[in-house]
């Protein structure tokens, strides 16, 4: 299911780029560690989904996980940076074709998505494959979300070119929630950490309204007038509660003795 990307372009010169900065180490530590606590969440499939960070203090150049690794594999040093052109920075072997096509498009394209994740996590995934809207607004877990998402609703098979790239990121929009039908879903953070935080919560979302659904009994919706308060009052303190959470999750994973930090 994954793909090689071979652009056929020889590998760009890294010599002028400070890619050794104290806050590009960080960035580095922790998409690694999303993607070890994606793993160990059951997020990821095979060696097929990717996350990507912008680098800082570069607009042009993002992380991107190598192609053949699963996620409970990834390490900071793994971590390849490349521009979009499909030139591999810094790093050792190549993006997943798909990879690249997605998320250097949709980086490109909207300078205001600092970090991108895409998987196809069951739950989340599910969702995905009923008609109608995905997530409903139904418990205060979803409401994290509430006018927040994007549908597309055009499955067109894989993203092996820059114009799937670039349909996916006009579909996407403002939203900071893609839910591709009959796909999987994309996150869009404006920091690594909330990146993290919200595929962390929808998946919680997408699992607990599939249990309710499950029950085959009638849906009890939240008002429109509470959905949007509610909302509001989670996103005035999201970035602290990311950046908490995804502080506590490197604390475990260390604990754990897993070297996402090697």
């Amino acid at each position: 299911m994954a793909h090689t990307l071979s652009s056929g372009a020889p590998r760009a010169a890294s010599a002028s780029a400070r890619l050794d900065a104290p806050g590009i180490a960080e960035a580095r530590r922790q998409l690694a560690a999303c993607f070890r606590l994606a793993a160990l969440n059951g997020f990821e499939e095979g060696v097929c989904n990717h996350f990507s960070a912008m680098v800082p203090g570069h607009d042009d150049l993002f992380f991107v996980n190598p192609y053949g690794y699963a996620f409970g594999e990834i390490t900071a040093s793994r971590l390849l940076i490349c521009d979009f052109d499909g030139n591999v920075i810094d790093g050792e072997g190549e993006p997943e074709a798909t990879a690249f096509y997605i998320h250097a498009r949709v980086h490109k394209l909207m300078p205001r998505v600092k970090a991108a994740f895409h998987t196809h996590m069951p739950n989340a995934t599910a969702l995905c494959l009923l008609d109608g809207p995905p997530l409903l607004w139904l418990g205060q877990t979803s409401l994290k979300f509430y006018g927040r998402t994007a549908v597309d609703e055009d499955y067109n098979g894989l993203a092996l070119d820059n114009a799937e790239g670039d349909r996916i990121a006009r579909t996407m929009g403002d939203a900071d929630i893609l839910f591709l039908k009959n796909h999987g879903v994309m996150v869009a953070g404006a920091t690594i950490a909330e990146a993290w935080d919200d595929l962390y919560y929808l998946e919680r979302a997408a699992e607990v309204q599939l249990r309710a659904m499950s029950a085959n009994r009638p849906l009890k919706p939240v008002p429109h007038g509470i959905a949007q308060r509610t909302y509001e009052q989670m996103r005035a303190g999201d970035a602290e509660s990311a950046r908490a959470h995804l502080a506590s999750g490197m604390r475990q994973l260390r604990a754990r003795g897993i070297d996402f930090e090697a």
